[in-house]
């Protein structure tokens, strides 16, 4: 909405806009009253720009013929409340519905009136907006998808920072059935990078699947809700997971229910913290509250060639790529095909995974440049692109080779201590920045090739 505003003591008038998006625990009621969440980005012109502004809303356009915003956010280190209030009336719809009067307090105390009115070249972006989002059960996503068909690998894996020491961490559990129709293995590793020392790392199994509905569980490893617990070589670990954050699917969420793609990637809470100790042949590991996640994996095996970050942006921000050449004939002269997920602000962008990887009709999509020690990715959707640049020093990064269910081999090139800028730009007239991130040993990354 934008409109004006009157200061009371100075006569000033000045713009005022206002970005918001409403979030309410129930399909709204036309003969009720619908209570929601706002917030977003107030700018009042020479007074304030606030981003994180946030308050309540009032839905009752038939029961109580009225719309009330209560909006709260800061200019100046000043704490101020926007105080709306739409009356619907029938003989007056359309204006009634679309011009907010308003006052603005410190304290209780007016500063200024003004009107705020919804514009009709808003209207599809606001039609576009509604969502009826869908409650996941982040248990439900961490259980065991295989089903006894031949070729599948599927992979648990936890990647944390412990913001005490810099440390970074890698779980990594996996279940390969061979494309022969030989008997499914379990195996994976443990790997630590401390900061300004050589990562050290130790592998698990391979010993016999034995199947475990909450997750993963062989040769005395666990990967469960809530609990990541067990020993290989020289390390061992046990850590309590508590999720901080809904879940994010990377791919599709249709891809994840029904596996058309060579694979899908998903994250059952985008952000989590960790408690707990790790032990390795010459250090000690405690996690007090460090921010991580935990990831799923289930396909056919490993792509041709691939990257994956994962960015805790901080403020519950976080930023998810997968980019991928897949090994399937046709496919695999492609360029990679990018997945990207920034979460920011509890909304997620672009709005739909597909929109990355595939673009409009195949224009405009996001674009991968995968190598060592640096990759980039690049990409626009609708009023807003992006630049990412990761960087993975060689030695903070550590190579593993393992088998994919077809037998080939493939490598990957893990840094728990990677580096990463993320700049976000959003059309204005002219491109304009709007947010710019930098990691600096605290983003997870890997590039691997078979």
């Amino acid at each position: 909405m934008t409109g004006s505003m009157r200061l009371t003591t100075s006569g000033r008038v000045s713009p005022v806009r206002l970005d918001l998006r409403a979030s309410a625990d129930h399909v709204l009621r036309p003969f009720g009253t619908t209570l929601a969440r706002v917030e977003g980005r107030v700018r009042v012109a020479g007074l304030a720009d606030d981003p994180a502004a946030s308050g309540e809303l009032e839905i009752s356009p038939l029961a109580a013929r009225r719309i009330r915003y209560r909006l709260a956010f800061t200019a100046g280190g000043r704490r101020l409340v926007l105080d709306g209030w739409k009356s619907i009336t029938p003989r007056h719809p359309v204006r009634s519905m679309t011009v907010l009067p308003f006052t603005l307090y410190e304290d209780d105390e007016p500063l200024g009136t003004g009107t705020l009115r919804f514009r009709a070249r808003a209207l599809p972006s606001f039609l576009a907006g509604f969502r009826f989002p869908r409650r996941e059960d982040p248990d439900a996503l961490t259980a065991a998808r295989w089903r006894g068909a031949p070729g599948r690998t599927e992979v648990w894996y936890t990647t944390v920072t412990d913001p005490a020491t810099g440390t970074g961490l890698w779980l990594h559990h996996e279940l390969t059935a061979p494309a022969d129709g030989s008997a499914a293995y379990a195996h994976g590793w443990a790997a630590v990078f401390p900061k300004g020392a050589p990562v050290r790392h130790a592998r698990f199994g391979p010993v016999p699947w034995k199947p475990e509905d909450r997750g993963f569980a062989a040769d005395g490893v666990r990967a469960v809700p809530g609990r990541l617990a067990g020993a290989a070589g020289a390390m061992n670990w046990d850590l309590t997971e508590q999720p901080e954050a809904a879940p994010l699917f990377t791919f599709p969420r249709w891809s994840w229910r029904r596996p058309l793609l060579p694979a899908a990637q998903i994250l059952p809470a985008a952000r989590a913290t960790y408690e707990g100790t790790v032990r390795y042949e010459d250090g000690t590991l405690e996690l007090t509250g460090a921010p991580g996640a935990s990831a799923r994996i289930y396909g056919h095996g490993n792509a041709r060639r691939w990257s994956w970050l994962h960015a805790d942006l901080g403020g519950g921000d976080v930023l998810e790529i997968v980019a991928a050449v897949s090994t399937r004939p046709g496919l695999r002269r492609l360029p990679p095909l990018v997945f990207l997920r920034l979460r920011r602000d509890g909304r997620t962008w672009p709005r739909r995974p597909e929109r990355s990887a595939i673009g409009w009709a195949g224009a405009l999509r996001f674009r991968a440049d995968i190598g060592l020690p640096t990759w980039t990715v690049t990409g626009r959707a609708g009023l807003r692109r992006i630049r990412v640049t990761v960087t993975q020093p060689e030695d903070r990064t550590l190579a593993l080779e393992y088998t994919d269910p077809d037998g080939a081999r493939a490598t990957c090139r893990n840094c728990e201590r990677a580096d990463a800028q993320v700049r976000l730009d959003r059309w204005w007239g002219r491109w304009r920045p709007e947010a710019d991130w930098r990691l600096d040993g605290t983003a997870h990354a890997e590039v691997g090739t078979r």
